[in-house]
């Protein structure tokens, strides 16, 4: 019977070859990392727009960023978003 011996450094190769193999083979990993989610959370809209809660909070009580209320958390539209910032930005 032959003994191979595995190190740490075998295992994080495997780990990293096998991450990458369900990458590959995964719908729902591809399309994370290929285009954003539709619906984004309050606090993903401020962490991608710089913006505190209250200008959050104004945006959506202006009219200017319309959002959908589901119990009780807001949801944005990512195309909603990016038609603000193309507005901001002159586009």
């Amino acid at each position: 019977m032959r003994v191979e011996l595995i190190t740490r450094e075998d295992l994080e190769s495997f780990k990293k070859e096998l991450f990458e193999e369900i990458k590959r083979h995964s719908p729902y990993m591809r399309k994370s990392a290929q285009e954003p989610k539709e619906w984004l959370k309050s606090y993903e809209v401020r962490k991608l727009l710089g913006i505190s809660a209250g200008t959050l909070q104004n945006l959506r009580l202006n009219g200017t960023l319309p959002y959908t209320k589901i119990g009780g958390l807001m949801y944005y539209r990512y195309e909603d978003i990016r038609k603000l910032l193309e507005g901001v930005d002159g586009s």
